[in-house]
């Protein structure tokens, strides 16, 4: 067994190899993950010396600092939106009610948010309810709005205490009154907060949603406030529902699913995709980090030639 007190040289020799192989085949999470219980184990197990059982912590702390300088050396989008799909199916593979799928879908919001702010993603944007939503039974539609006034309503203390901008993104109009003013207090509340920027679209689609700007456009062109020859690019994405809001870096969608959605068409014309086997509910910070070393080898060239 290489894990000896009395070989060191043959330990070192065994550990560069491991530190290869993590290297190589990105397993560190399940390195770390037994780290612990396998050093300790052995080491009550083969009595080993208070020397052994350094060399091998000096190993595993090393392995962290590997982890650590590598996630240094990739590059952070600095938008990320997520069309968060698999929540019923989460909860039917669990013999679950649907809503309870989104009543968990919910909670991994919240903690993804903590986790896009300690990796340094700028703003969050999350597919929470569209357009199409309507159609589903009323039960489900009943429960998601019940769902999202509980988060509405907690979101408040939430955003101040961890600096979070609450926006919402979509068709106010088409919500509950009441939705509307959890929506207008909210996003008042947390507008001078210069955290994490937090997007969340809600009866939102992206052809509703540019159907509307060019309404609202028309409009006021025959009032007289707009020229025509002002309209660009610039001007339509000022205009629409995300307006001072970068275009995302990278759209994630769960639950294996390969399509967009009605989700931020004019936006994601040069986001990256990425597709996770995984539900929402799964989905978390070591699913996130995969996507982001996926991001981290695509070549965006912006329709240049490289």
């Amino acid at each position: 067994m290489f894990l000896s007190k009395t070989s060191p040289r043959k330990s070192l020799l065994y550990s560069n190899f491991t530190i290869l192989l993590i290297n190589q085949l990105g397993i560190f999470n399940i390195i770390l993950s037994v780290y612990s219980y396998v050093f300790i184990s052995i080491s009550v197990q083969l009595n080993l010396d208070a020397y052994s059982v350094l060399w091998y912590t000096i190993i595993g702390y090393f392995l962290k600092r590997l982890k650590g300088d590598l996630m240094d050396d990739l590059k952070i989008p600095n938008h990320v939106a997520v069309i968060m799909d698999g929540n019923g199916r989460w909860a039917k593979a669990k013999g679950l009610p649907r809503k309870m799928g989104h009543v968990q879908g919910g909670k991994n919001v919240e903690d993804m948010l903590y986790v896009c702010d300690d990796l340094g993603i700028k703003y969050f944007t999350v597919y929470a309810f569209s357009t199409e939503n309507w159609k589903r039974s009323e039960d489900e539609v009943s429960a998601l709005m019940t769902l999202l006034r509980s988060y509405l309503s907690s979101g408040f203390k939430k955003a101040a205490k961890n600096n979070v901008r609450i926006r919402i993104i979509g068709d106010k109009s088409g919500l509950a009154p009441d939705i509307q003013d959890l929506i207008k207090d909210l996003e008042e509340d947390s507008k001078n907060n210069t955290g994490l920027q937090f997007q969340i679209a809600i009866n939102y689609g992206s052809r509703d949603e540019i159907t509307r700007m060019m309404k609202d456009v028309a409009t006021r062109i025959k009032n007289g406030e707009v020229n025509p020859e002002d309209i660009n690019e610039d001007f339509i994405s000022k205009n629409l529902d995300t307006g001072d809001i970068p275009d995302p870096d990278l759209l994630i969608r769960t639950s294996g699913e390969q399509r967009i959605s009605n989700f931020l068409l004019w936006q994601i014309a040069y986001s990256e995709f990425y597709f996770a086997s995984c539900h929402w509910p799964d989905f978390n910070k070591d699913e996130l980090i995969k996507a982001i070393e996926e991001y981290n080898k695509r070549d965006r060239r912006f329709g240049d030639a490289k």
